[in-house]
């Protein structure tokens, strides 16, 4: 069963999912090994995730493996109506459209909770949330959950700390094939992609704040530096900021940083990055977007009550006139711009093979081991066979260490 915009764009949603099929070479292997072995024969798994072709691609692996798979999209401006149709119609039970409102969102996490999941996976915890305050009877059904992102895995590390998780956790998140590709160089790229296609605007010789300097923040800062544009930092950690200033970039506190932003990109995980007087010292035509899970960071309410005037004048962007005259633009209602902008594809296929294939290989880790209730880091052996497949998928070769290495390492005896 599926609760989808229009079945109607099921073809075109289809052939998306195709397409990305070509490019996520690991998650193609993944899946012929899981339609040999079916590890998830009688297990239905449950998804809370942005809602795309290469996600849908995920959702197809794990059907192969056996199990029934229910999703759900986990930002309401992120799902795309045809890659959702495609999937209902290749089998997988389907919940959720953009633009739903937060009754409907909640709605459709609950549907995907009615299947009872063996194992959950999610992005941003709301369906783990939702599961341990308003579903609590079901949670004696879950052996297990992954979590896709930064901000997901703080919510549930300070569950955790409370005593309020009941179930094991993997950190999808903190793989080394998720982190170190998916946040920097899928952020990076999807991000200034998504702000170019709403905006049409140049970037080159523009003054670009980026707020926060974690891996999501320099895959930003880097590719905004490599379209030639002016890069200012913001941190509150001393060691990224220092980091930053090495990098090459400006580093400020926001509230100096935003008087010369043209552009300012929020990808903190945290509330209130940008709010209060920091508008007021925004330059006419400022543009504002955030790469950070939830619409928190930028403050949105202080700035509407600092206009006058509202108007959305382009898909995706809305102009803020000030009371002093001064626009400024909010693009994507201040949502992850890089999935909620309507031009947003998000992460590029050949990243999301990498974090998808953690998400799989995770869940079937999940299945085979008796994990004690916490929050953990995915295996680091999971990381070396996604890095090892994705390597011979793109026909690289590495050294293996000799022998005499290996001893050498080994040795602390030997030295000069």
């Amino acid at each position: 069963m599926s609760k989808v915009k229009d079945m109607k764009l099921a073809d075109e949603g289809i052939r998306k999912i195709k397409w990305v099929q070509k490019h996520m070479p690991v998650l193609e292997h993944i899946k012929k090994e899981f339609e040999k072995t079916k590890p998830f024969e009688g297990i239905t798994i449950g998804s809370c995730l942005h809602l795309e072709p290469k996600t849908i691609n995920l959702g197809l692996t794990l059907q192969a493996g056996g199990a029934e798979v229910a999703m759900t999209g986990c930002n309401p401006l992120s799902t795309h109506d045809d890659a959702t149709a495609g999937g209902a119609a290749l089998g997988l039970n389907m919940y959720g459209w953009r633009e739903e409102n937060e009754k409907e969102y909640y709605e459709t996490i609950s549907d995907v909770l009615d299947y009872k999941p063996d194992i959950i996976i999610d992005d941003g915890a709301d369906m783990i949330l939702v599961l341990h305050q308003e579903r609590k009877e079901l949670l004696k059904n879950v052996q297990g959950a992954c979590e896709e992102t930064t901000t997901g895995v703080h919510r549930l590390e300070a569950m955790h700390r409370d005593g309020a998780l009941k179930i094991p956790l993997v950190a999808v998140n903190d793989a080394y094939t998720k982190y170190l590709f998916d946040n920097r160089y899928g952020t990076g790229q999807s991000t200034m992609d998504a702000i170019m296609g709403t905006t049409n605007m140049l970037i080159a010789g523009k003054t670009v704040v980026v707020c926060g300097y974690g891996w999501c923040g320099r895959g930003v800062a880097t590719r905004a530096n490599g379209l030639g544009a002016n890069v200012i930092v913001t941190e509150v950690d001393p060691i990224r900021a220092l980091e930053a200033r090495m990098d090459g970039y400006r580093v400020m506190k926001v509230e100096e940083a935003v008087k010369y932003a043209d552009l300012l990109i929020t990808v903190t995980g945290n509330i209130d990055v940008v709010s209060g007087d920091d508008f007021k010292n925004m330059k006419d035509g400022c543009m504002l977007a955030n790469s950070g899970h939830f619409n928190v960071e930028i403050n949105r309410e202080d700035l509407e009550n600092q206009s006058k005037a509202i108007e959305e004048v382009r898909d995706s962007i809305e102009e803020f006139t000030m009371k002093d005259g001064k626009r400024i633009y909010l693009l994507a209602d201040g949502r992850l711009v890089n999935l909620a902008a309507r031009r947003a594809q998000g992460h590029p296929a050949e990243i999301m093979d990498l974090s998808f294939a953690a998400q799989a290989l995770s869940a079937k880790y999940i299945l085979e081991n008796d994990l004690e209730v916490g929050v953990m880091k995915a295996p680091d052996e999971l990381d070396y066979e996604i890095a090892r497949m994705k390597l011979k998928a793109m026909d690289i070769e590495i050294d293996n260490l000799s022998n005499r290495q290996n001893d050498y390492l080994s040795d602390w005896q030997e030295g000069t």
